[in-house]
């Protein structure tokens, strides 16, 4: 379902790279050696959405009503949901 995502600047000053899981849908966000972050996309409204949650606790720290045009975007979108989140 998505493709390979370039890692965006912002993650990359931090050591940060992305990991595709075990199902097409998801990506990990990989900081400090560990998966800290995953983005899964979901089907929403014939469009695409991007949940975001943090893979120790399960907190989510997307914005649930954020639809995009594809699954490309949808990742994209997610990591900038995550990147504000967490005030970078």
């Amino acid at each position: 379902m998505t493709s390979t995502q370039p890692v965006p600047p912002w993650l990359t000053t931090r050591g940060g790279a992305l990991k595709p899981g075990v199902r097409p849908e998801t990506t990990f966000v990989m900081l400090e050696g560990g998966p800290k972050y995953k983005l899964e996309v979901r089907p929403a409204e014939g469009k695409f959405a991007c949940a975001v949650s943090n893979t120790v606790n399960g907190k989510r720290l997307d914005d649930p009503k954020a639809i995009y045009p594809d699954a490309s975007a949808a990742v994209a979108g997610g990591l900038e949901q995550l990147r504000s989140a967490l005030g970078w």
